[in-house]
């Protein structure tokens, strides 16, 4: 059974961010004094009394703005509220009762959903500040005081919130979500991608460079498992990043990619590979995730019989350092080939999970030592005497030796595809550390 879900409403910088991390016991959404921060979901897990349960932050509302970005904010708080078990109102104490919280307040009566209504900032300690009381206007029952700054009252809104919560059930342990992060450049198409995945209008989708500004998280489930989603912002060179909040939006990207299972490297069809888009790869491979690479917009290129070979092979070469990555031709506009994503998701997941013996590695090493000799300095040969596993994601092996300088780059890429030729282990990177006598990793 799904967890129940809490969704944190309210209008713009009123602390709804705020008091998301405060719940989630970690900063997952940007906070910062500027309206329209928050656009997209943001999705965590806590618990509370021992009752675990998901929260979902939303961006500000603003009832009555045409503006394209506020109204897309607005379609995702709705969704939202359609999937909530309780919806979190959050008010503002220095503004007293707003025209837009009325019209907030009004349009959550009327979703028919159980309404928890918070008063925040309320920082100061001692008697409470009477103008709470102006807050029973709304018609939403007693507000609750809460400084989300200092974490005051926020066991209150929970306690409020645990009551409107569905029964547990007891199902059992539930199969491990695999975490796939989409990254990518500004505009390859990243949350059309999720939204054609999900079948609506998740995340924020526009032509406007750097709308997703926040990581975000979406459970998905389908036939072939259990999936969080993880929308990141474009991925810009640091030096064409001015705006403060952007530079938060790219270090949560990377953060992003950090905590993924499978990485979605996502590449312009009709740009091929980008000098922006070396770099963005490059941290998947860096940080050692499986990945696959997207190409997105396919549906927009001229083609004849050989285009597609062409660009696999522009890739491979623009992208030497991941030959070990899929390739997969999408349009996330069409939904041609999306359906196939899946499946290969849960194959590089399961080739960077994969462990080899001891007993197998060394058959692969003896065969391949055989096959060509390890390289000599000086009169003086590299002896390896054995190699193991240590760890998965990605698969890493250490190799004792006589020597470590003797053990040349080249050689260590010979053994790896010997590996990868016996193995598979496609998808995923693998690390080699050498090891001599004496000497720490190198």
């Amino acid at each position: 059974m799904a967890k129940p879900l809490i969704a944190i409403v309210g209008r713009p910088n009123v602390g709804k961010s705020m008091l998301f991390n405060r719940i989630a016991g970690k900063r997952l959404s940007i906070v910062e004094d500027t309206p329209g921060v928050t656009r997209d979901r943001l999705y965590a897990t806590s618990d509370w009394n021992g009752r675990e349960f998901s929260i979902v932050d939303t961006g500000g509302i603003e009832p009555t703005s045409d503006n394209e970005i506020l109204q897309f904010m607005r379609e995702q708080a709705m969704l939202a509220i359609e999937m909530s078990d309780v919806i979190l109102f959050v008010t503002d104490i220095s503004t007293g009762v707003t025209a837009a919280d009325q019209e907030i307040a009004t349009m959550l009566l009327k979703s028919g959903k159980p309404v928890v209504l918070a008063v925040n900032k309320m920082d100061q300690v001692g008697p409470t500040n009477p103008d709470i009381y102006e807050f029973y206007a709304l018609g939403l029952g007693d507000p609750i005081a809460l400084s989300a700054a200092h974490g005051h009252g926020t066991g209150d809104v929970l306690d409020a919130c645990l009551k409107y919560f569905p029964p547990a059930s007891d199902d059992g342990e539930e199969q491990e979500a695999i975490r796939v992060a989409v990254i990518g450049k500004p505009n390859v198409g990243k949350s059309s991608l999720i939204n054609r995945i999900l079948g609506e209008n998740r995340v924020i989708v526009s032509d406007v460079a750097g709308t997703t500004r926040d990581a975000v998280d979406t459970p998905f489930e389908n036939e072939t498992g259990r999936y969080i989603l993880i929308d990141t912002a474009g991925i810009r060179r640091r030096s064409k990043i001015d705006d403060r909040i952007e530079k938060y939006s790219v270090l949560r990207s990377e953060m992003a990619v950090e905590r993924a299972d499978v990485c979605l490297v996502m590449i312009d069809a009709r740009e091929g590979v980008t000098e922006q888009d070396t770099k963005v790869a490059g941290l998947a491979h860096e940080a050692g995730k499986a990945s696959i690479i997207v190409v997105n917009k396919w549906d927009l290129v001229e083609k004849d019989a050989n285009t597609m070979e062409r660009m696999r092979a522009d890739i491979r070469r623009d992208l030497g350092y991941m030959t070990y990555a899929p390739i997969l031709f999408i349009s996330a506009k069409s939904g041609q080939r999306v359906n196939k994503l899946f499946e290969l998701i849960k194959y590089v997941d399961n080739q960077a999970a994969t462990r080899l013996t001891t007993g197998m590695l060394n058959n692969v090493l003896a065969d391949a030592t055989m096959r060509v000799q390890p390289p000599t300095d000086k009169g003086k040969r590299l002896k390896i005497y054995y190699m193991t596993q240590v760890s998965v994601r990605p698969p890493t092996f250490v190799c004792f030796c006589n020597d470590a300088e003797l053990f040349h780059f080249s050689y260590q890429r010979y053994l790896e595809n010997q590996i990868r030729g016996v193995f598979g282990l496609e998808g995923t990177p693998i690390r080699l550390i050498i090891r001599q006598k004496g000497d720490d990793a190198r």
